[in-house]
């Protein structure tokens, strides 16, 4: 992707990311408050040397592994309880929305992900993934099986997932609240949330309440920013895709986002993408 300079007046984030790669030793030119392909290549640099996912966008994980404290937006982590949430899940029993919350507020605080747009993003997420509101297996189909088997088969030679062959498309199968899929997803998300590569080891991890919900934060952390814009221009069926890659289950997320939408109706529905 061709590095795109851009200028934000609102904060000193780039500034002091750009202070403190210099710090560091990595060459970005100025601190001049401008992300352009200088302070990329510092940036990706650094993240392969930190052992990061070299992917030059500074999000929480690298944001914290340089010391940046990131400015924070309106935080509405505090009004996501039971209660509310069950006004998102119509048809969920509100004792998994009890027992699963604290993992997914979990999850988001751990990637700042606190805010109305991307809390919501999360909720809506799971509506359409995994509306019991519990960390899901996978089921087979169509997609994944070949007619008469339900061993996953289509997914063993994949290698967009990074599958190696039998048997990885049945242990890496879609699991959590956000169906995480594929041995090299496994890895990646695996090392974010700090396990280190315990989850490609032993998957099953990932349908653990407490894992799933650092998991979701990770994988929407990921793609942060382009969710972002994606809300940003109330595309929902775009958001949607950037998770799932196609429309699944779009008619729950989009029920979940506009309800939550209204819900939470005193804080701002977008906010400004603060550029990193």
């Amino acid at each position: 992707m061709p590095a795109r300079e851009t200028r934000y007046h609102a904060d000193d984030l780039i500034r002091r990311l750009q202070q403190r790669l210099l710090e560091q030793g990595y060459q970005c030119g100025e601190a001049d408050d401008r992300f352009g392909p200088k302070t990329r290549a510092a940036l990706m640099q650094f993240q392969d040397d930190a052992g990061l996912l070299v992917d030059g966008i500074a999000g929480p994980v690298t944001l914290a592994a340089l010391g940046v404290e990131r400015t924070r937006r309106s935080d509405i982590l505090d009004r996501i309880t039971p209660g509310r949430i069950r006004k998102l899940f119509p048809y969920t029993r509100p004792p998994a929305i009890a027992r699963n919350l604290p993992h997914i507020r979990a999850g988001l605080a751990a990637f700042d992900l606190t805010d109305k747009p991307m809390a919501l993003m999360a909720l809506s997420t799971i509506r359409a993934e995994c509306e019991p509101f519990e960390p899901l297996n996978e089921q087979p189909s169509r997609y994944s099986c070949s007619s008469g088997r339900d061993d996953f088969d289509l997914y063993d030679h994949r290698c967009d997932l990074g599958n190696l062959g039998p048997p990885d498309g049945w242990r890496f199968r879609g699991r959590g609240f956000v169906q995480l899929t594929g041995r090299a997803n496994y890895r990646r998300v695996g090392r974010l949330i700090g396990l280190g590569d315990r989850l490609e080891e032993d998957p099953d991890m990932a349908a653990e309440g407490e894992t799933a919900g650092q998991i979701l934060g990770a994988f929407l952390a990921t793609r942060e920013r382009a969710i972002r814009e994606a809300l940003m221009e109330r595309d929902l069926r775009r958001a949607r895709r950037l998770v799932n890659g196609g429309a699944h289950g779009l008619e729950r997320f989009v029920d979940c986002f506009e309800r939550g939408d209204r819900l939470f109706d005193d804080a701002p529905a977008c906010e400004r993408i603060d550029g990193i």
